[in-house]
């Protein structure tokens, strides 16, 4: 197994929270990371809610799931119980033991209000997002460390081998199955299908909704405004919906992690709410997949390699501060002129 950096950061979690949830996009190696934590780190039983048998029961009656358990318990794709989360909430109010919860999912809670609440104050939550360019070579990134240790900053020389490179592992992306095991003619049937597999399961598991063919074409008019303001009028005069319907859209993109907004920094928090958040999506490799753009468009200087570039530091930065020290927020700054940070980040203590 490829070593993922957040392991360390989930182990401190698991010592500290009597519940922890790592969630993440599909198919972003969480069941691999959490087995591995069972065997290694943090010996636990695996339990997963994909097994057909064990849903049911858990759906007839958690509560009895929960007591019939011994000991910590990993249980994976939680989302798809959703009675478990108040399950739970009543086990730790009863017993209050570190790491005695461990849950994955490949839903965002924090999206979904009725799960969040029914926690609060009791689970820790982590994302675990594709690889990084990092993990994929073997070394830990402490970029963002760096830039907080409140030393002369560096910067470390890039061999031009690895610039060269560049575009090759842009349009990859850090999906584990597309980056390791399938070659660049597979990667579009892929990228298909997996969206595909998530309107047709997660976001239908989420909410019942008509409309759901037109989602895909959504996310492609999300990649084309990537990097750039949100444009809602845009959005909504391109795909042929009222805006009220956009926005449910883009809520349930988001809880899939697929779709994420970049929002404002700026020193009133209520003005930071008011602006529009920059669009991103979670992988360079489902990006330059809807754009339909490939390595060579990329090595010809072109309409789309500041974009996916700009993409790919975002990604990249997002990934870094789930396992940093300093964990920060991550902002954009314009200003009225539209002079701009593509990038700010800020600790908790401002």
């Amino acid at each position: 197994m490829i070593q993922r950096h957040i392991a360390e950061a989930l182990l401190a979690a698991l010592r500290s929270a009597p519940v922890v949830l790592l969630h993440g996009a599909r198919q972003t190696g969480k069941s691999t990371l959490v087995r591995w934590l069972a065997e290694h780190g943090h010996k636990a039983t695996y339990y997963t809610l994909d097994d057909a048998a064990l849903l049911s029961a858990v759906t007839r009656d958690a509560d009895a799931f929960l007591r019939a358990a011994t000991g910590p318990i990993i249980i994976d794709e939680v989302q798809l119980a959703p009675d478990l989360f108040r399950a739970i909430k009543i086990e730790v109010d009863r017993r209050r033991t570190r790491g005695r919860f461990l849950l994955s999912g490949s839903a965002n809670v924090l999206l979904l209000p009725k799960l969040a609440e029914s926690l609060a104050g009791r689970m820790q939550i982590l994302t675990l997002w594709p690889f990084s360019q990092g993990e994929l070579r073997g070394i830990r990134e402490d970029f963002v460390d760096r830039l907080f240790a409140m030393e002369d900053f560096t910067p470390v020389p890039v061999p031009e081998a690895t610039l060269a490179e560049l575009p090759a592992r842009i349009v990859t992306g850090g999906y584990p199955e597309v980056s390791l095991e399938l070659a660049p003619d597979q990667r579009a049937a892929w990228f298909g299908s997996y969206i595909t597999t998530i309107l047709q399961r997660d976001v239908r598991q989420m909410a019942d909704i008509a409309g759901l063919t037109e989602l895909p074409r959504l996310l492609a008019l999300l990649a084309a405004q990537s990097g750039g303001l949100l444009n809602m009028a845009e959005l909504s005069r391109d795909a042929a919906m009222s805006q009220a319907t956009i926005k449910r859209y883009l809520a349930l993109l988001q809880a899939t992690h697929l779709y994420q907004p970049l929002t404002a920094w700026a020193g009133n928090v209520r003005k930071r709410l008011i602006k529009a958040p920059k669009v991103f999506l979670n992988d360079t490799g489902l990006l330059a997949y809807l754009l339909g753009v490939d390595q060579e468009n990329l090595e010809t200087p072109g309409t789309h390699v500041g974009t996916v570039l700009e993409a790919f530091v975002h990604q990249e930065l997002r990934k870094q501060i789930t396992w940093s020290h300093a964990q920060p927020a991550l902002h954009y700054y314009r200003t009225a002129a539209n002079r701009e940070v593509d990038f700010v980040l800020q600790r908790r203590n401002g």
